[in-house]
């Protein structure tokens, strides 16, 4: 390729990542229009979290004036949503280690296969019926979501409830793919054997 065409191409490669950037740092420089694009997905990854409402809109407000005091510090390096979603995780585990949290008790022990979890947890396009149907069998899922471990729960979240890919969530828990996999896994396990009967806890996994 001529010399002048590989300037031009590598030209049109820094304006089009410009232009990009650009087009982020005037997502992140409007708050109000921030807020209404992810202000539901993150209340809920937050509600779901700790399952404390008004802690949950606290923090949420919180990730949202972090995340438009320090857009300077975003390089574009995962999409908006994912950086979001990291800073609210932050939150939370910040307010767990400082906070007590009163949670769901006295729920019957449910068999609910863990494949299906994805169903079972709210997300966007829940419809209020369906809502309404699953709430019973979400508590019991929030239940047993409070005996993991932070980095667990909130994987086990973005996977889940959020839809989040892998390397999504490596992003956002600045982990590697593999350590997330691995957390994923004990997360899933942890969560089948508290959703199985009493009757069979003690057996073979």
């Amino acid at each position: 390729m001529p010399a002048l065409a590989i300037c031009a191409t590598m030209e049109s490669a820094r304006e089009l990542g410009y232009s990009v950037q650009e087009q982020v740092s005037t997502e992140l420089d409007d708050i109000d229009s921030l807020v209404r694009q992810y202000q539901a997905r993150i209340l809920r990854y937050v509600l779901f979290s700790i399952h404390d409402q008004d802690l949950a809109e606290s923090i949420t407000q919180d990730c949202f004036l972090k995340a438009y005091n320090g857009r300077a510090s975003f390089r574009g390096e995962c999409s908006v949503s994912t950086w979001l979603i990291s800073i609210a995780s932050n939150l939370v585990r910040d307010a767990v280690r400082t906070q007590k949290f009163r949670f769901w008790r006295n729920f019957r022990q449910t068999a609910a296969d863990v494949t299906e979890l994805a169903g079972i947890l709210p997300s966007a396009g829940s419809s209020p019926l369906r809502a309404m149907l699953a709430h019973e069998q979400a508590g019991h899922v929030q239940r047993a979501l409070q005996s993991l471990s932070a980095h667990q729960r909130s994987i086990f979240l973005m996977r889940f409830a959020e839809e989040m890919e892998l390397q999504e969530i490596a992003a956002a828990m600045n982990m590697k793919v593999n350590t997330v996999k691995t957390h994923l896994h004990r997360a899933v396990i942890a969560i089948r054997a508290e959703l199985r009967p009493e009757s069979q806890k003690g057996g073979p996994q």
